[in-house]
């Protein structure tokens, strides 16, 4: 069974849990815990599907992607947002999306073989470009991500245990498949989890990291030269079965990174689900558990805030850290599969029932 199949067939009704915690010490950050006035606004996006991608380009442009081939744009903030389907996709789960500005997107689909396709839009999504279509049939994408406008990466699950990554530099016309011999093995079943396009994360110009599950362990690859070479680490992020590893990552800096997961087959149940970083992902340590039951499915950094701040999504809830991971405050119980900020006041998630909403984080005297 294909993961980001899987993902799909774990969501289940909110669900209000106590969790536990434990520390992360980070000793490079300020001490003490920034106090926030977090504020949820629902959105209506115009639709009842399930939204699981999210790229928001400043505080006014965000894309949203979705299941039956859909797509969703806002251009002032999330007051009205405009969706679409794109055309013969309408079978099609897109689960990432990256948006470059109001006019220029792309938009990755899952399934094995042909269903793992990749388009682009240049006029706002009026029309769209098939740029790529998986030519593998048990080759199963799960994310991607963009270091520029035109410089991208995409992953797929493994093939027998060899990975499957794919990059573009021209803006998406060709997609290239990395050598095998360039990438690490793979163990048996490796892959990742489609739950929120945030599987693998670029930064800057170059680097970029991927996390895996459903396998022996809870991995994370890493390249600073876009694929050329790679170096993998395990976490302490519970694995060792299909339904268990790494769904999203979120990095606020070259060093300082967030890996989340735990066991998407158990949603009621809490595991050591959340990991972090402060050397670029060549050691990881656990960090604290959300209060919220289940896996952990999406994921961001919230920018421009004097500590460490984290939101963590999915089918349990919406939590929130303001010291770096190692305790969590409930935000929300609503079902939620994905999550991005641009700032603290500009912030969205989004999951079920054509469900997005705008999170706010104030300050102390801010309104």
């Amino acid at each position: 069974m294909k993961t980001g199949f899987y993902v799909c067939l774990v969501a289940c009704f909110a669900f209000v849990a106590g969790g536990c915690t434990s520390d992360a010490p980070d000793d490079t950050e300020p001490e003490g815990v920034t106090a926030l006035t977090p504020a949820m606004t629902s959105q209506d996006s115009g639709s009842e599907v399930l939204f699981i991608g999210l790229s928001p380009v400043d505080e006014n442009v965000v894309w949203a992607s979705g299941t039956q081939g859909t797509f969703a744009r806002t251009t002032d903030g999330g007051a009205t947002w405009k969706t679409g389907i794109v055309p013969d996709a309408d079978t099609l789960q897109f689960r990432d999306v990256h948006a470059v500005d109001a006019n220029t997107a792309y938009l990755l689909s899952i399934g094995s073989g042909e269903s793992s396709r990749i388009y682009k839009t240049t006029n706002g999504g009026q029309s769209w470009t098939l740029q790529f279509t998986n030519e593998e049939p048990d080759g199963f994408f799960d994310c991607m991500d963009f270091w520029d406008a035109n410089s991208g990466m995409a992953f797929s699950d493994s093939i027998d245990g060899a990975f499957l990554i794919i990059t573009t530099d021209d803006g998406g016309q060709t997609w290239t498949r990395i050598p095998v011999e360039n990438l690490p093995p793979a163990t048996e079943g490796e892959g990742s989890f489609a739950a929120s396009g945030t599987c693998l994360v670029a930064h800057g110009d170059s680097t970029a990291w991927i996390g895996t599950g459903a396998s022996t362990a809870a991995r994370v690859l890493k390249t600073t030269d876009r694929g050329q070479t790679w170096t993998v680490t395990e976490t302490p992020i519970v694995g060792g079965t299909p339904t268990t590893g790494i769904a999203s990552l979120t990095f606020r800096d070259a060093n300082h990174g967030t890996a989340m997961g735990g066991d998407i087959g158990a949603p009621n149940e809490h595991t050591d689900n959340v990991a972090v970083t402060n050397d670029g992902g060549m050691t990881w340590t656990l960090a604290g558990r959300p209060q919220f039951s289940g896996a952990v499915y999406g994921s961001a950094f919230v920018p421009d805030l004097p500590t460490p701040t984290l939101v963590a999504v999915g089918p349990k809830g919406v939590d929130y850290s303001t010291d770096n991971g190692a305790t969590w405050a409930r935000l929300d119980t609503l079902e939620h599969w994905t999550v991005a900020f641009v700032g603290p006041q500009a912030g969205w998630a989004a999951g079920t029932d054509g469900r997005i909403t705008k999170i706010e984080m104030y300050g102390q005297g801010e309104e």
